[in-house]
């Protein structure tokens, strides 16, 4: 943990253990998970994965502190994302043919949702390969679809929620060619999902069925791998792992642009997770092991504030993963 000083700095306030073991997939250059969320705050909760104890841990956060409250299995094999609305909970697992399991949030524990726990049909081994896992869980702001995007089989897919947190049987899948990694909503009902396989931006429309219909032509960034996605304000940023870039976009009158394929260039970075607090951005970078803090000015370029060093580089296929802020 990290803590935030006004003009965006960050100091270090302490290590926590999440009572799981640590886990990646197979084969991954510079991110263990391959994926987006496996590390969520909701507003005085904490949720982690355990990707190589098949678990989740729950934590209260206090300050600078924390207190674990539940460590409970996954509903799968290697979880690698969690996604938080309104009192549900779905955890992502990666391993095998893939799982979405839904949680229900009560006094601050974790009860497992029965007819909540569906299967991806991914047909994968029980370690992925990362381009073969799915990439992220979420919710959409109404709360009437849980989505998980896929990568190499260039889907996304849509659970219906029913009551109590139920998911439909099956998901309506649409296709998307791009190989669709991480994803954020700009309205209620439209969305950016990251392109890694054309390393582009697209903007879609979640109709009432579940299926997305794209708005426009895919915006590229002339960058290499890109992967997640932060909104800070009216901007978007995605980080490029390959090219250890940044890169920003903005939604204006309905229309995706970009802005900058570079707006932030970490030297032998490997960036990869990104979060944001108040309006800093804070990009995770896994090969240099560090933690850099950029403030966004009112046209969305960065100015660096703050670099934490010393934490894990990359190194044969493990390495940090997962970042959240309040």
């Amino acid at each position: 943990m990290f803590k935030r000083a006004d003009n965006g700095r960050l100091s270090a306030a302490g290590e926590f253990k999440t009572g799981g073991n640590g886990g990646a997939v197979a084969g991954a250059p510079t991110d263990a998970l391959a994926s987006q969320g496996s590390l969520v705050y909701d507003g005085r909760l904490l949720f982690a994965v355990n990707a190589g104890s098949n678990t989740i841990t729950l934590f209260r956060v206090h300050g600078t502190k924390l207190k674990r409250l539940q460590v409970t299995r996954s509903g799968g094999l290697l979880p690698v994302g969690v996604a938080v609305h309104h009192g549900l909970v779905y955890v992502l697992n990666a391993g095998g043919d893939g799982a979405v399991q839904g949680f229900r949030l009560e006094h601050d524990r974790l009860h497992r949702i029965a007819g909540a726990n569906r299967s991806l049909h991914l047909g994968n081994p029980a370690r992925p390969s990362f381009v073969l896992s799915p990439a992220q869980v979420g919710v959409d702001p109404l709360g009437r679809f849980v989505l998980v995007t896929t990568k190499t089989n260039n889907t996304v897919l849509a659970f219906r929620v029913g009551h109590g947190g139920r998911l439909a049987k099956r998901p309506v899948s649409t296709r998307d060619s791009n190989g669709p990694f991480a994803f954020t909503f700009d309205t209620q009902r439209t969305l950016l999902v990251v392109g890694v396989a054309t390393n582009t931006l697209t903007r879609h429309r979640l109709d009432r069925r579940g299926s997305l219909r794209q708005i426009g032509a895919p915006v590229p960034n002339g960058q290499q791998a890109s992967c997640w996605i932060q909104r800070v304000g009216n901007f978007y940023y995605v980080s490029n792992t390959a090219s250890s870039t940044v890169s920003s976009y903005r939604v204006k009158n309905g229309k995706l642009r970009l802005l900058n394929g570079r707006a932030a260039t970490i030297p032998g970075g490997g960036t990869i997770d990104m979060t944001a607090s108040g309006r800093f951005l804070y990009v995770q970078n896994a090969t240099a092991g560090n933690v850099q803090g950029y403030a966004v000015n009112d046209d969305g370029s960065l100015r660096l504030v703050t670099t934490a060093t010393g934490l894990p580089k990359f190194a044969n296929g493990i390495g940090m993963e997962g970042i959240a802020a309040s």
